[in-house]
């Protein structure tokens, strides 16, 4: 399968599994990857999500075999755009776990996850315009949004790859390990977040990412709906009482 789907108790592993070809994506993949991404939003009882790679590359991006062969349009689906990810609408933390480089749409995909881990010796970046393309998933966008005008404009206008330390320097990437702790470290973040209630994590996350685009008035407004939301649930009594008892709490997810 070139996208493989596993369940750790709460948490749910994608790995993308095309390494023979650098897991640049065609239309087999980005309708795997949405199909997962179904899958971990639609059952309850998984909270986090890992979005990781087989072999030496992340993602080398779109697949220039199918997009020379005429099949562009297939590289990504209608409810997610390329890779059915980048449009992607979703609730759940997502975290990428990076090793290899994750260039042009593979740091659009990177992009489009919450939280990056990455290896010492990946790399980013955009080098559509090396080609006399663009960088057309999201990356023009929300590259700027990461890292700053200023050097997104660099790394975008050059096409040069960004290191996976400056990444983290700009502000892009949640921390940098060597190769063989990016899986480790990515779960324990998973399971950092896993120790919270869930609910309360998909309302926070959603008011969060709103911060990008919205104004103070309409923030004002989401997080009062969030916490009206988060009250109505059974976790919010027992977020209390777990404390007041002084024991870890026992979330629901309801």
């Amino acid at each position: 399968m070139s996208v493989e789907y596993e369940v750790r108790g709460h948490m749910a592993i994608i790995t993308l599994n095309r390494p023979e070809a650098r897991n640049a994506i065609n239309g087999i993949m980005a309708t795997g990857i949405e199909h997962a991404l179904d899958r971990f939003e639609e059952d309850p009882d998984l909270w986090v999500a890992i979005l990781t790679a087989n072999g030496k590359a992340f993602c080398a991006g779109a697949d220039l075999k199918e997009i020379s062969a005429g099949n562009g349009g297939k590289l990504g689906t209608e409810k997610g755009g390329f890779a059915g990810i980048v449009k992607r609408e979703r609730t759940k933390p997502l975290i990428a776990a990076i090793t290899g480089s994750a260039l042009a749409g593979g740091t659009e995909i990177a992009l489009s996850c919450d939280m990056i881990i990455c290896a010492d010796t990946t790399n980013f970046g955009l080098p559509e315009v090396k080609r006399s393309l663009v960088a057309g998933a999201g990356g023009l966008f929300r590259l700027p949004r990461v890292i700053g005008m200023p050097t997104a404009l660099e790394a975008i206008l050059t096409g040069d790859p960004l290191p996976a330390q400056r990444a983290y320097e700009l502000g892009m990437v949640n921390k940098v390990v060597p190769e063989a702790e990016v899986m480790a470290e990515a779960t324990k973040l998973a399971e950092r977040i896993m120790a919270n209630a869930p609910i309360a994590v998909q309302a926070s996350r959603q008011v969060a990412h709103a911060a990008l685009t919205s104004s103070d008035e309409d923030l004002w407004h989401a997080s009062g709906k969030a916490f009206g939301k988060v009250m109505k649930t059974e976790d919010f009594k027992e977020g209390p009482r777990a404390f007041i008892e002084k024991r870890a709490p026992v979330w629901q997810g309801k």
